[in-house]
């Protein structure tokens, strides 16, 4: 019985850390770790999330894209006639600690959307891999 309930122990606990690697979510910030100043700025958007960000940030950002308590993506939105004029943005930056970006996703809004009216180019660093985006879904 000991043999069998150590066997078992032995089981569960090394398929801890296999669980967590299958869970994608694992190792992604929690929107608790957000700065000071952040705040959900919209409901979840298909394969975003909810965004979250300082009133004082924005249009630029950056934004926060929030899925299941998890910082999932940082965006950014810049305006064709910024791109157009020769603007620079030599920094653009998050927050620490965020992790390794999975894949870039830029996006022409060429009427812009609610929040930032004018064309712009919206830019999506997500920290999932397409597949896990792809299922971002408003509940």
């Amino acid at each position: 019985m000991i043999k069998k309930a150590a066997l078992a122990c032995a089981i569960i606990l090394a398929s801890g850390p296999a669980l967590a690697q299958d869970d994608p979510y694992a190792n992604l910030p929690d929107v608790g770790t957000l700065p000071e100043g952040v705040v959900q700025i919209s409901p979840t958007v298909p394969a975003m999330g909810e965004h979250w960000g300082n009133p004082a940030d924005m249009p630029l950002g950056p934004i926060y894209c929030v899925h299941q308590g998890k910082i999932v993506c940082l965006e950014f939105m810049i305006a064709q006639e910024e791109f157009t004029a020769g603007k620079s943005w030599p920094e653009l930056a998050g927050m620490d600690g965020l992790p390794p970006v999975n894949h870039t996703n830029i996006s022409f809004e060429a009427e812009g959307h609610e929040g930032f009216e004018v064309p712009h180019y919206d830019i999506h660093m997500y920290f999932l891999s397409p597949e896990e985006v792809a299922k971002i879904q408003p509940e």
